[in-house]
This record gives C-alpha cells, sequence and structure tokens, in this order.
C-alpha cells in the first residue's frame, strides 16, 4: 500500500470536520432578526402556558437592539398595560442564543 494512503482517512475526516464548520457558520452568520423574535415569541407562549398566566399571542412581542455589551437583541414580549406576571424580557446573543431571560420564571 502507498505511503500516502495511509493519510487517506485522516485527510477525509480533516475534510468533512472542515465543510461541517463551514456549514455552521454559513447557518449561524444568516440568522436574522425576524427569525429571531419568531423563535422567542415561542417560547413566550410556551412560558406563558408553563406558569399558566393564560394565553398570549406572538404579536405581543417586539425587539430593540441590545444595549452596548449585552448581546445583539433584546425581545420583549407582553400585552400592554405592563403587567409584571406576564411579561417576559429575552436578551438574545448574536447567534440567536438566550443570554438571560427576565420575567416571572427567569428572575
Amino acid at each position: 500500500m502507498p505511503r500516502w494512503a495511509l493519510f487517506l482517512p485522516f485527510a477525509l475526516i480533516v475534510a468533512l470536520a472542515g465543510l461541517f464548520g463551514w456549514r455552521q457558520g454559513w447557518l449561524v452568520a444568516n440568522v436574522s432578526e425576524t427569525e429571531v423574535i419568531a423563535a422567542y415569541a415561542e417560547r413566550y407562549l410556551a412560558d406563558r402556558r408553563a406558569a399558566g398566566t393564560g394565553p398570549g399571542a406572538p404579536s405581543d412581542c417586539r425587539a430593540r437592539p441590545a444595549p452596548e455589551g449585552a448581546g445583539w437583541l433584546v425581545v420583549i414580549c407582553g400585552s400592554e398595560p405592563h403587567d409584571p406576571a406576564r411579561h417576559y424580557t429575552y436578551y438574545v446573543n448574536r447567534f440567536g442564543g438566550l443570554e438571560r431571560q427576565v420575567g416571572p420564571e427567569g428572575g
């Protein structure tokens, strides 16, 4: 067996890992604000059901840019007038992940 053939499995693993990493980076880099707001609106509805505070609506959610150093977006969910038992605030990082939750369950 030629010597280069011994390194072929290793080269294949490295190439697949690179392709997987590139794909994950592409997906993360293309997360839009709309997708994040929709995802956290669904989480808000689930949080409301879990807390037993009645039904909410996805239209109760809105977002604004996060303060400097606090992530990417702040998704604020809750109907008006403000009710601390039914308002949730989600601090979201650039990758769409939750950094911090403020509300009845998240503190």
